[in-house]
């Protein structure tokens, strides 16, 4: 039989305080619209083509906008489920309550909500079941958006600049990019809150249980944070999508 995720769970609880120029604080983070759609329209439309069937939106106090935005938009063909957490209970604490109350598949995907990618899921989930790990976690190359300076062959504590580079992918530096493959054997180790990144990540990489997938040559991703984000981010809808 062949696997296959079905089911997610997003953490969509921002309140996006570094939107506030854009929000004027009336909108939760989730629904800032990027290319004339919230994120999360985005959010769940990559999922579904990516054969996702089932959504968990770890919401802290924000379900009452997100399930009126969702019953507005009227049935995107997915089965979706609010999971309510505190503020304080951090990535961890979100992930653990939604996968807790809600989730029985064996692997299924777990991700921020302001994450936007048009990556192949499936190629991921591949990797995923092949190797077995507790965590499969896409990487993207490094976005440096300072100037790299090039230095010439005498390099040391002082050397003449050969070049510079702006807004250069560091090929050499992978980063996570907040989109996950959990198995449920994850569950036992999640701590009941603060981030899943720094009390769970690092002890799961020393003991090798997270497999790292980088996105291939034409997959890209890009987060929404600021207002500049906002603009990078509608530039990628765009070239990924609006074709």
């Amino acid at each position: 039989m062949t696997q296959r995720l079905e089911t997610a769970v997003l953490l969509v609880g921002g309140d996006g305080s570094r939107l506030s120029s854009v929000t004027k604080g009336a909108v939760p983070k989730p629904l800032v619209e990027v290319n004339g759609k919230p994120i999360l329209h985005w959010s769940l439309s990559w999922l579904k083509r990516n054969g996702i069937k089932n959504i968990v939106l770890a919401t802290a106090d924000k379900t009452d906008p997100l399930r009126r935005y969702i019953e507005s938009e009227g049935n995107p063909g997915l089965n979706i489920s609010y999971s309510p957490n505190p503020r304080d209970s951090g990535t961890a604490g979100a992930f653990k309550k939604a996968i807790q109350d809600y989730v029985s598949d064996p692997d299924f995907v777990a991700m921020n909500g302001d994450e936007l990618t048009n990556m192949d899921l499936r190629e991921m989930a591949n990797k995923h079941f092949l190797e077995n790990p507790t965590v499969t976690m896409a990487l993207a190359p490094l976005h440096c958006l300072f100037s790299i300076a090039e230095l010439d062959a005498r390099a040391g504590e002082a050397a003449r600049i050969s070049s510079f580079k702006y807004g250069h992918h560091v090929e050499s530096i992978p980063i996570s990019i907040g989109i996950y493959i959990f198995n449920q054997k994850i569950l036992k180790g999640i701590p009941e809150n603060g981030s899943i990144e720094d009390l769970l990540f690092t002890d799961l990489a020393q003991r090798g249980e997270i497999l790292g997938y980088k996105l291939p040559y034409g997959e890209e991703w890009t987060t929404v944070n600021d207002p500049k984000q906002v603009r990078i981010a509608t530039n990628k809808l765009r070239a990924w999508y609006d074709k």
